[in-house]
Formats: C-alpha cells, sequence, structure tokens
C-alpha cells in the first residue's frame, strides 16, 4: 500500500471513530414506509427528533426511535467526558436501504395467482456534532 493510500485511509478511520452509528437490519416493514419517517428526523437535533418520533402516529416511529437511542448510547460510549447537550449531537445522515423480500402467492380469481412481495428495509443512522462540522 502506498504511503498516500495508507495516509488516506488513517485519515478515513478517525473521521470515522467521531461518528456515532446505529444500524437496524431486516426490519419487516416497507422502505417507502420507513423513508417517510427518516425524512422527518434528518437534519434535526438528537432531542428534537426523539420528541418526533414520540409522538409520531406512524409503526416506523417506535422502531425509529429505539434505533436513535441506541445510536445516542454509541455517543455517549465513544465521548464519556462530552455532555449530550453541550455537543450538539444532531442526525447527520440516515439512510434507508431495501432488504430482502419474502415472496408469497395469493390465489387470484380464474385459476390465476399474485405474488405478494413482503419487503424489509435495512437502516442506517449516522450521528455527528454541531462542534465537528468539518468532518
Amino acid at each position: 500500500m502506498g504511503v498516500r493510500k495508507r495516509n488516506r485511509a488513517e485519515m478515513l478511520k478517525e473521521q470515522k471513530s467521531q461518528l456515532a452509528i446505529a444500524k437496524l437490519n431486516n426490519c419487516p416493514t416497507s422502505p417507502r414506509k420507513m423513508r417517510l419517517v427518516a425524512d422527518l428526523v434528518r437534519g434535526k437535533d438528537v432531542a428534537h427528533a426523539l420528541q418526533i418520533l414520540k409522538f409520531s402516529t406512524k409503526a416506523a416511529s417506535g422502531r425509529l426511535e429505539k434505533l436513535l437511542l441506541s445510536a445516542i448510547s454509541n455517543w455517549q460510549a465513544k465521548n464519556e467526558d462530552s455532555d449530550l447537550e453541550q455537543a450538539g449531537v444532531f442526525i447527520k445522515e440516515i439512510k434507508v436501504d431495501s432488504g430482502s423480500m419474502l415472496k408469497r402467492l395469493r390465489p387470484a380469481p380464474q385459476g390465476r395467482a399474485h405474488r405478494i412481495r413482503k419487503r424489509s428495509n435495512h437502516v442506517t443512522m449516522i450521528l455527528g456534532e454541531k462542534n465537528n462540522t468539518e468532518s
């Protein structure tokens, strides 16, 4: 490995260590429904996002609230000496990708069959600090 490539890899690794990441895999909700809730909290402050998710009537909001609490816990584990409110932690990035699909058949009229696709998704949440916006 070249020197520049190694230095770049070390720099990226150091930047990644500052971020708090939480993942939710194989969540049995369609990605479209999950993206509706994810768009509500993208870029918001952590405390404000928790309030939005707590009082949302969507079923996906409960799962995202639990994921956000996990991401906050991961951030606190990396930054034991920092305070959550003073650091200005916000949701830097939230991605909803489609997961595996369960395919089923449903009987239809005249001897036909319709395919039912039960979708799932993967959610990745990354928290950042307002103080460290250059990273």
